[in-house]
């Protein structure tokens, strides 16, 4: 059973991008977290139709990013959500899903969304990152600290590699979250086969 989910930025992205999201979810990740949240909700809502197709056909889940009422049209029972996001949710609509992820930059925040009944949380950045340029990473002592906080899963974001994952899994994680890496990679399965073997 894979520990690495997938976030989607097909900015990022060296071909088509629902051909790379294909691949991906053909690789069996634990997730893809279609990302693409500066879309319109139409866009949006077409493009997650696909992808949930396409993850489907591989048994691979698709987890929803920001656009809570596009997910329930499409009867997705999974969404990712900003903090913010996650505090605004409805109780009438949080019931509509079995699986809340939201991302957090401090223990108080990866407390705060334990409470409102994340069923897992992404910290990070954990590395120095191209796609947090100019912010260093928060290292490997805050992710372990944010494990310790709370008891839902904690995926590591930012800045993972094969040569830094092992570190990760040392520090209580449940698993790593990639993005720039998965999406301008080569080859989608060495990739993660790397990463998963690491």
């Amino acid at each position: 059973m894979s520990d690495i989910l997938c976030v989607t930025n097909r900015k990022l992205c060296r071909e088509g991008f629902l051909s790379r999201i294909e691949k991906i979810a053909a690789a069996h990740p634990a997730a893809i977290i279609l990302r693409e949240k500066d879309l319109t909700p139409d866009q949006y809502g077409e493009l997650a139709g696909r992808a949930l197709a396409l993850c489907e056909k591989y048994q691979t889940p698709c987890i929803l990013h920001s656009f809570v009422n596009i997910s329930i049209q499409l009867k997705c029972k999974s969404i990712h959500l900003p903090l913010p996001a996650l505090r605004a949710l409805s109780k009438e609509d949080k019931v509509l899903f079995r699986c809340i992820g939201a991302s957090c930059h401090s223990v108080d925040e990866a407390m705060e969304a334990q409470r409102l009944g994340c069923s897992y949380i992404l910290a990070g950045h954990i590395f120095d990152t191209d796609c947090k340029r100019g912010l260093p990473g928060r290292g490997l002592d805050f992710l372990e600290t944010v494990c310790d906080s709370v008891s839902i899963p904690v995926y590591a974001i930012g800045g993972i590699q094969a040569d830094n994952v092992a570190e990760v899994r040392e520090r209580k994680a449940a698993g790593v979250c990639v993005m720039s890496g998965i999406m301008g990679c080569e080859n989608v399965r060495e990739f993660l086969l790397e990463l998963e073997g690491a």
